[in-house]
């Protein structure tokens, strides 16, 4: 595993984002698993800024993101499929059809979830993940849970996490309590694997994921096991973090 740890969040999206370009850069149809959240919106911003300055292209692309709420429809302004045309894909020359999102407004839980899954396999897998880093250790919305989930599936979001998203809806009421999310296996599949994290708020859950035992009680812990991942912090989040 390899950390990183910058001065401030501007340079750990710049860092971040320079990973990201340089493999689109090197292998231009390659496949990006993407993520959502606060933590993304300033690499995304970078991935952005490169594009226009001439320096990438995402037409040749494939994408596919963690997850989705279950319930929302595509064009609501809370879904992650929202999201990325609002912070990505529609400020770069991807292709939308190849921008794939968990299909939230779904109702069939198992036939989303095996298609998402299927389309994934079908695409060869992914060459680069995203991750940011939940308060609790999920990735993806795979909750701390009595073992890891292996693939794309749906699950109930703990009382936290639908704390933590309600900043984004008028009222917690309002916040979906399922999601559609890749497995740990999923996750696992990819080539490589990217982790950004901010704040200090995020420092002990940093150290327990990546210093810690492996335990399904933190899913991220379970990246300690990949033989490729790089992990991205501010001073703040890694202040926390073993110095030797």
């Amino acid at each position: 595993m390899n950390v990183i740890v910058c001065t401030d969040y501007a340079e750990m999206s710049r860092k971040a984002a320079d990973i990201i370009s340089d493999l689109v850069a090197a292998k231009p149809d390659c496949t990006l698993g993407l993520a959502t959240g606060s933590t993304p919106l300033g690499l995304y911003a970078e991935l952005v800024k490169d594009h226009r300055a001439g320096k990438i292209s995402f037409k040749d692309v494939d994408t596919f993101n963690l997850d989705e709420y279950r319930g929302l429809d595509p064009d609501h302004v809370q879904s992650y499929r929202y999201f990325m045309r609002t912070n990505l894909f529609d400020q770069v020359d991807i292709d939308q059809s190849r921008t794939h999102v968990p299909d939230g407004s779904n109702p069939d839980a198992d036939a989303a979830c095996a298609e998402y899954e299927a389309a994934i396999n079908a695409h060869g897998g992914v060459d680069l993940q995203l991750l940011g880093l939940g308060h609790n250790g999920h990735i993806g919305f795979n909750e701390p849970s009595d073992c890891f989930a292996s693939a794309t599936n749906c699950v109930d979001l703990t009382e936290s996490t639908i704390t933590a998203n309600s900043r984004l809806f008028d009222s917690i009421d309002q916040v979906p309590t399922q999601a559609y999310t890749m497995g740990i296996g999923t996750i696992m599949s990819a080539k490589k694997i990217l982790v950004v994290a901010n704040g200090q708020d995020k420092a002990d859950i940093v150290a327990r994921a990546f210093f810690g035992p492996v335990t399904p009680q933190v899913p991220a812990s379970i990246l300690q096991f990949h033989p490729d991942v790089t992990v991205v912090l501010d001073q703040a989040a890694a202040s926390q973090c073993p110095t030797e």
